[in-house]
């Protein structure tokens, strides 16, 4: 059942709100990487990127925990490993997708994200959206198909079908870590990441050697834009119920482009504009609403707990 609205739980819920903002920003930047990528194919790509997240949360579980970094991981459980295997299904489809469809179809898919994790949320935890939450998705994936209506294609039948996966897997994802959200789910992410490492290597075991540059964007996506958006994820969590954790994934959609029109100049398309102003006006006024439901309580905003 979905918990009962409190000062305090106002309060926690503009703070999640804000840092998942801050994520989105952080992880939209993904595609300039990608752009710059030379040679990299996707089995590369994800067999360094997961090593690099994995060797991120390794670092920071240890100095967090030290010695009690083992017992921290086996502490998650199952939950715990059904989540690192979402999110490497996830992981793996993503890539997948993005290269045997069109960048639209798969972006598509990936706006399906908030309302299939709504629905699992209902079904497993009887979770209810706020009506507020309910019209900002609706808004948020009306803008997502504007920008894409100039790149919509048939695509290959693999591509579009990995792209749902990548939709079901990360949803699933979503709505374990907001159902154990009382256990330290980081050590998720070096699950998830190890096998994606090792499937990745049994896929190009004997062709890893990619330009220098390569490697260094892989691990800058990993480590840093990964490692800190998963994080962020992680923490909303414990007071955002699932959708609405999920929801302000759409703001990656909007700003990536922006990104790679600043950075490397890729123009986008009026439509594009035209979606993404829909996508960031209608999670900027969701979040602003509750921040100022937040401040009209006057509860101070609870810092991140530990991890």
């Amino acid at each position: 059942m979905s918990e009962p609205i409190t000062k305090a739980g106002v309060s926690r819920r503009g703070f999640a709100m804000g840092i998942m903002v801050l994520g989105a920003v952080v992880i939209s930047f993904a595609g300039v990487l990608v752009r710059n990528i030379e040679d990299a194919d996707p089995w590369q790509i994800n067999f360094y990127r997961a090593a690099a997240l994995v060797a991120a949360t390794l670092l920071i579980l240890l100095i967090q925990y030290r010695g009690e970094t083992i017992t921290r991981i086996r502490r998650v459980g199952w939950p715990g490993i059904w989540g690192g295997m979402l999110l490497s299904v996830a992981g793996i489809a993503y890539l997948q997708s993005i290269t045997n469809t069109t960048v639209a179809n798969t972006l598509f898919m990936l706006s399906a994200i908030p309302f299939f994790t709504a629905l699992l949320a209902w079904l497993i935890m009887k979770e209810r959206l706020q009506r507020e939450t309910l019209m900002t998705m609706l808004v948020a994936a009306a803008g997502v198909a504007v920008m894409l209506t100039d790149g919509f294609g048939v695509g290959s039948m693999y591509g579009n079908l990995m792209g749902v996966v990548t939709a079901l897997g990360f949803s699933g994802f979503a709505v374990i870590v907001r159902k154990y959200r009382d256990v330290d789910m980081m050590p998720t992410l070096v699950i998830s990441s190890a096998i994606i490492l090792v499937v990745s290597f049994l896929a190009r075991y004997d062709d890893l050697d990619i330009p220098v540059n390569d490697i260094v964007l892989c691990f800058i996506w990993g480590a840093i834009l990964s490692g800190l958006a998963n994080w962020i994820f992680i923490v909303a969590s414990r007071y955002l119920i699932a959708a609405e954790v999920t929801l302000f994934m759409m703001l990656e959609f909007s700003l990536g482009p922006i990104w790679v029109w600043l950075f490397v100049a890729e123009v986008p398309s009026h439509l594009t504009i035209v979606g993404g102003a829909m996508v960031i006006s209608a999670v900027a006024c969701r979040s602003v609403a509750q921040l100022v439901v937040a401040r009209k309580h006057r509860v101070p905003v609870d810092p991140a707990p530990p991890l």
